[in-house]
């Protein structure tokens, strides 16, 4: 069987594939500790499971329009209204089966054949594959470490030709867990506006925060950049809801309807029962929400220290999310190994520890650790990373 072109280039997600190894060994019986997980470690708050129990049991199990229900829309307006100060309309919004969903269908209504969409480096491993699917072009830019992994307007002026559609944001990171500051963003905005290039925001970590840090949609800045910006959320990683696949998309209405329309030839409509579910989270109590905030932070203060003590292993904090990013190069050199894949490699196969290489999101240099898992088992992961490290310096 012949396979189209356009999917013959696709590189594999890195995430899903050592996740999946790390299972595969964990049921053979070996003692693996997985750090690549992108999903929060709590069960879904109580709540939202009864409500999409009920709704089942009330009969609400058949087609709903394509965009989503109207009472989530309006649970996603509410939300924006409170969370950003930004308002919205209906016609505004597109509920879809998960953020990556969305994007998924943002890039297939406004891409033509070689377009170019800006996508700053270090990236979520969908954001180029998504791209190429509908024909676009990834421009990468590179968001140096000494920034703080992130790209500067000077930087993204730069990039900029008659073919840039689009810049994708994320703020928080994943992978980096690092912040654009409100200064940051403004700049940003300023070259947008000024080339009409539409912005997208990823938010699916803005309820992930941690210290002084403070999260800022790009959206809020002005109406003209709000009007040029499509927010993808969801409430995967908010409300740990990412096997409930539900997300949205909010803004330009024409935008919006065009990725409604090819909805409706996709996926008919998001999961009914997941939808009522998504209504009670964001109609309901976000106590379950600062509750698990809390736990990532008090887990990021306890392993911050011990990761960045392993030698040849420097790491920036991150602001939100649940990632850490450490650059490994030196680590990895001086045990010996050519390059950081074969080092994290290494991790898995000697240490019994899954990471995901940073070569998945454009660092070569870099590691994924996340820490949504519990506070016992990311200190003996680290603490085995640490002896790895050690074990292998003496050697050599």
């Amino acid at each position: 069987m012949r396979l189209a072109e356009r999917v013959k280039a696709l590189t594999p997600s890195t995430t899903l594939a050592i996740t999946a190894k790390a299972k595969e060994m964990k049921a053979k019986g070996i003692d693996v500790i997985g750090l690549g997980a992108g999903e929060p470690d709590f069960n879904t708050p109580q709540h939202i499971i009864d409500a999409a129990f009920q709704s089942m049991n009330e009969g609400q199990t058949k087609y709903t329009p394509a965009g989503g229900l109207p009472a989530l829309k309006d649970a996603i307006i509410a939300k924006l209204k409170d969370d950003q100060g930004l308002s919205y309309d209906r016609n505004e919004i597109m509920v879809s089966s998960g953020a990556k969903h969305a994007l998924y269908t943002l890039f297939q209504v406004i891409l033509d054949e070689n377009d170019e969409v800006i996508i700053p480096i270090p990236y979520w491993v969908s954001y180029p594959e998504q791209v190429k699917l509908a024909g676009g072009k990834p421009v990468y830019i590179d968001g140096k470490e000494s920034n703080g992994y992130k790209i500067t307007a000077e930087q993204l002026q730069t990039a900029i030709s008659e073919r840039t559609k689009a810049l994708i944001l994320n703020s928080p990171s994943n992978p980096t867990g690092m912040i654009y500051s409100k200064f940051e963003l403004e700049a940003i905005a300023e070259v947008c506006l000024k080339n009409n290039i539409l912005i997208i925001s990823d938010e699916i970590y803005e309820k992930l925060v941690y210290g002084s840090s403070r999260h800022i949609s790009i959206a809020e800045l002005s109406p003209e950049i709000k009007d040029q910006t499509i927010i993808i959320n969801g409430v995967s990683k908010s409300h740990s809801m990412t096997g409930w696949r539900i997300g949205y998309a909010a803004g330009n209405k024409a935008v919006i309807k065009a990725m409604t329309d090819l909805a409706s030839h996709s996926t008919s409509n998001p999961t009914t029962t997941s939808q009522y579910g998504a209504i009670a989270a964001y109609m309901g109590t976000q106590s379950p929400v600062e509750e698990m905030r809390e736990a990532f932070e008090k887990r990021l203060e306890i392993v911050y220290d011990k990761l960045i003590a392993i030698p040849g292993i420097t790491c920036l904090k991150p602001q939100g999310a649940f990632y850490l990013f450490p650059n490994v190069k030196e680590a990895a050199l001086k045990t010996g190994y050519q390059n950081v894949d074969e080092f994290a490699a290494a991790l898995l196969e000697e240490a019994k520890v899954a990471v995901i290489p940073g070569s998945g999101f454009g660092s070569p240099d870099n590691i994924r650790l996340s820490y949504a898992t519990s506070l016992d088992l990311l200190e003996a992961a680290v603490e085995r990373i640490h002896t790895f490290v050690d074990s292998k310096l003496v050697k050599s």
